[in-house]
């Protein structure tokens, strides 16, 4: 993928890295942060435009590093099935992703040059990003709704932030080396157990229960490090080292939001199937 380029040492790599990581982090939690506590429609204003850039990078990805024409009717579907979550109509947005992922499809089928295998990944792009967004937006319009995305961003940023850092502290054995070599054990222990920790302090000073709340960060920490591993293994399928280069020190916007796209429907799943919510009974 890197060509003729020749590549850093480790050490200067990461002394490069872990600043650009560390900025762009900041900023984008800063944006993050800002959406889901502004009213309006600013929050899925941010969502639909998230949604629009991961799925641009899941087609190029699956492209073979070129733009894709597949993108416009998942990027369309993105948009209706964001704003109609907004208006509480839930079944007719999961039906335009549904009819986003089969207008995919057959785009992608009707290419001479195609394959077979690429036309079931072209549609699950909008499956795999379209449920996590329609789950953002179904989750700000609760009641605590910017209590509940802020828990959820806080489970998932600490968790990845924490396994980063004990992996490289730590070391030890490796996860899953065929997919992601330098993740370790020691940091998946070590971020889903901070993840619990920082999520029942986040729930304590926002008017909930703090156990339930330390179990509730727990399972979005699991459900992020699965995310992350996933879309390795996805990039693995297509020889590449990261989806894009939009955010310095992360790759693409799929880099960055790989764990919530698991978490974020967990989250939703955890509240209106499990009726599971720690901030139940807290101050409004």
């Amino acid at each position: 993928m890197t060509g003729s380029q020749p590549s850093l040492p480790n050490s200067t790599a990461g002394q490069i890295e872990l600043p650009a990581r560390a900025a762009s982090a900041i900023v984008m939690g800063m944006a993050a942060v800002g959406a889901v506590f502004s009213g309006g429609l600013v929050f899925p204003v941010i969502v639909a435009a998230g949604a629009i850039a991961a799925l641009r990078e899941w087609h190029r990805l699956i492209n073979g590093g070129r733009i894709a024409r597949e993108m416009i009717p998942t990027g369309l579907a993105m948009i209706a099935a964001v704003f109609l979550a907004q208006e509480g109509r839930l079944p007719i947005a999961l039906l335009a992703i549904a009819l986003g992922a089969v207008c995919a499809a057959l785009s992608a089928a009707l290419k001479r040059s195609a394959v077979s295998w690429p036309i079931p990944w072209h549609a699950f792009g909008a499956v795999y990003v379209g449920l996590s967004v329609v789950a953002l937006v179904l989750l700000r319009n609760e009641p605590r709704g910017s209590a509940i995305v802020g828990g959820l961003f806080v489970a998932v940023w600490t968790a990845d932030t924490a396994a980063l850092l004990l992996g490289r502290l730590i070391g030890g054995p490796k996860l899953a080396p065929d997919l992601s070599p330098n993740k370790t054990w020691a940091g998946f222990v070590g971020g889903t157990l901070a993840a619990g920790a920082a999520e029942s302090i986040y729930v304590f000073l926002s008017g909930g229960a703090v156990l339930e709340g330390a179990l509730f960060g727990v399972i979005l920490a699991l459900a992020g490090h699965f995310g992350d591993l996933f879309e390795s293994w996805v990039k693995r399928q297509f020889r590449a080292k990261n989806t894009g280069k939009l955010i310095p020190g992360h790759g693409g916007m799929l880099d960055r939001i790989d764990s919530l796209l698991f978490a974020a429907p967990v989250c939703t799943a955890l509240i209106y199937l499990a009726g599971f919510n720690p901030w139940i009974g807290g101050a409004q």
